[in-house]
Parts: structure tokens; sequence; C-alpha cells
């Protein structure tokens, strides 16, 4: 592998792990950062679903103690055989839906137009959400009856299941769909978030083996090392990134990263119009 390859690898192993659990969707950052490195075609898409895989692992490294807490207690403790099956709820909707509709939608609407639609109108539903929330102490119960993961209902992750499947819409973002619907659904910041890391784990993880499944004729030997490195990269930026978004919700909105999401958007119509970006390679 020469080093020219190996820092493209790197950069987009950190761009997985930088924006997936953002709500401002992973994969339009990641063809932006292919087609700006020439780092595209069968292989790459490939590429791209093995590299999931580290994010996976941040943060089921981030909450091991928690992760270790359910597995140890699901033959005997109600509160872990609630939180898996929390888990299981979410996780089904999007994921029956992902099977049966996936190719049609990515047919339809994986196109700049959409894509860049999706990335728009999510932004000022963040600012919509955000204004309503404007003044409101985070633990005021008017706004969060849920403040924590392990107090969340059956109907309460079913909801944010519900939201989760919107992000198979093309630039919706599957964090900010679960983030902003479990907040909108009446979890805290703090709770919604840290349920779409955990709802994270399943999801990116089906998704990884059913897509490696349907691409197994591109899985080559060959690309192990380049696999290896992407993986690490998206493990250890991803990592980071999860621990500053818990601080960074602390003390503040997702307004910034609605800002964000409409100018993307803005950016994906301007490429996709001048034919310097192929959106739907």
């Amino acid at each position: 592998m020469d080093l020219l390859l190996a820092a493209k690898i790197l950069i987009m192993g950190i761009v997985e792990g930088l924006t997936e659990f953002l709500p401002i969707s992973s994969t339009g950052h990641l063809i932006l950062t292919g087609s700006l490195l020439n780092f595209t075609g069968e292989t790459m898409k490939v590429f791209e679903i093995v590299i999931q895989a580290g994010a996976i692992f941040a943060v089921c490294w981030e909450y091991r103690q928690k992760i270790a807490c359910v597995l140890a207690g699901l033959g005997s403790e109600p509160r872990a055989r609630k939180f898996a099956l929390n888990l299981v709820v979410a996780f089904l909707p999007a994921a029956a839906l992902g099977v049966l509709f996936a190719k049609k939608i990515k047919a339809v609407l994986f196109a700049p137009v959409p894509v860049a639609l999706a990335f728009i109108l999510g932004g000022f539903v963040i600012l919509w959400l955000e204004r309503k929330h404007a003044g409101v102490d985070e633990h005021d119960s008017a706004h969060a009856r849920v403040h924590s993961v392990d107090d969340m209902t059956l109907l309460d992750a079913l909801k944010v299941g519900l939201a989760q499947a919107f992000a198979l819409i093309p630039g919706t973002s599957r964090s900010g769909a679960t983030i902003i619907g479990g907040m909108l659904f009446g979890l805290s910041r703090k709770a919604a978030t840290e349920f779409s890391f955990f709802l994270a784990i399943p999801t990116l993880l089906g998704a990884t083996v059913y897509s490696l499944y349907k691409a197994r004729a591109e899985l080559s030997l060959a690309d192990l090392p380049m696999f290896s490195l992407g993986t690490v990269a998206a493990f250890i930026s991803a990592f980071f990134c999860v621990r500053w978004l818990l601080r960074y919700i602390s003390s503040h909105n997702f307004n910034a990263f609605a800002w964000y999401r409409i100018a993307f958007g803005i950016m994906i119509l301007a490429t996709a119009y001048t034919g310097s970006i192929n959106w739907v390679d």
C-alpha cells in the first residue's frame, strides 16, 4: 500500500467516524470526500460498508460497562431485559423497511435534489425543535419526561424506531432522526443522544453484515490492509466524537448542526448543477 492510498484511507475512515454519530449524515460526507480524493468505484463502496464496524466498536467500547451489565443481567435482571427489548423494538422498523424497500428507495431518492432537500428539511426541523425548547430548562418535565435510557417504555422505543426509519431516505441522517425524534417524543437531549448511540449497534451491525453479504463478490483478501486501516481510523475518530458530543450537548443545542445541514444541502445542489461531484455514483 503506497503512502497516497494510505492517506486517502485514513481520511475516509476519519470522516466516517466523525460523521456517523452527528446529525449530519455520514453518507453525504463520504460521497463528497471520496469524490474530492478520487476514491470511488465498487471497492470504495465496499470500503464504506466495512469501516462502519469501526464506528460500532467505538460505541461498544465507550459503553462497555453498560453493555456488559445488560448482557450479564438478561437472565435475571428485569431492567436489563427491558433495555434489551427496547433496543429490539426500536431496531425492527428500519430493519424491516430496509429489507423491503431499501433498493427501491435508493433507486428513486438517491439523487442530488432529494438528498439536498433531506439535508435542508432536516436542518429546519432541528431549528424548529430547538426554538420550541428555547428558554426551557433541559430537565423541565413539560418537555422532557424521560431523562435516562433505562426509563424508556416500549412505546418510547417504538417511536424512536419509527423515527430512525426515516433515515432510509438518503441525506436524512440516522443519528439525526433518532436524536431529534427522541427529543420530540419526550426524551431529554442526553437520553435521546445515548439511545441513538446504543441503537446504532444493532442497526449498523445488521446493515453492515447484510451489505457485505450482498457485496461478497467484491471482497478480496488483498483489500484487507486497506479495510483494516480504515476501520481503525473510524474507530478512533468515532470514539473521540462520541465523547465530544456528550460533553457538547450538556451546554449546547443542535442549532449549529441545523445550519450546517442547510449549507451542506445547498452545496449539494450547487455541485450537482455544475457537475463537479457525482452524487449518485
